[in-house]
């Protein structure tokens, strides 16, 4: 696991990729109260992109009924973005899993290269440690998988779980988490 796949451009071409995929699967299926779905896009400043991005990539991805009287958004999941949080979902996932063990100095280069602070990193490993496994989607996700992973190491123990390289591992640990970026529900999942 490298800070280098921070700068890989493969990585946020496939999330985009991904994210459009998902939206098309949803906008499809329609509105619960069966009007067409329609393109319904706001901005999103997402933190933590070594370089540029994209075009597009700070565009969420959301739906909106056209019928009369309904007009509810239908928002889809997203690898891109996990929930409300600024910070790239890669950079949340990759740095988290990068802070295991890491010395001052590598903590210092990924502030440089991202711009988290040591504080947030530290805040987001104590999501992981509590708040994350308490969600109905990490319940979920352990119910999957053909076997456990060690949660004192999360999430870097959930993308050595997966097979391939680094950006396979982490494509897969983002797909299988998608369900946080629209876990409203589930308050816990939304942690900051």
């Amino acid at each position: 696991m490298s800070h280098e796949l921070f700068s890989d451009a493969r990585l946020y071409i496939a999330l985009l990729e991904f994210d459009r995929d998902l939206r098309d699967e949803r906008q499809a299926a329609g509105c619960d109260c069966g009007g067409a779905l329609h393109v319904a896009d706001y901005p999103r400043k997402p933190r933590g992109s070594p370089g540029r991005l994209p075009e597009g990539y700070g565009r969420r991805f959301s739906l909106c009924c056209g019928r009369e009287g309904c007009r509810r958004r239908a928002t889809p999941r997203s690898v891109r973005f996990l929930g409300r949080r600024v910070y790239l979902g890669a950079v949340f996932v990759l740095a988290s899993a990068l802070r295991l063990g890491l010395s001052g100095r590598r903590v210092a280069e990924l502030r440089r290269l991202l711009g988290v602070s040591r504080r947030t990193l530290e805040r987001w490993r104590q999501w992981w440690l509590e708040m994350f496994r308490a969600t109905r989607v990490w319940r979920e996700v352990q119910g999957r998988l053909a076997s456990p992973v060690d949660t004192s190491r999360l999430p870097r123990s959930l993308l050595e779980y997966f097979k391939g390289d680094p950006l396979d591992q982490l494509v897969a640990a983002l797909k299988i988490l998608s369900p946080l970026s629209v876990a409203v529900a589930d308050a816990t999942a939304q942690g900051k």
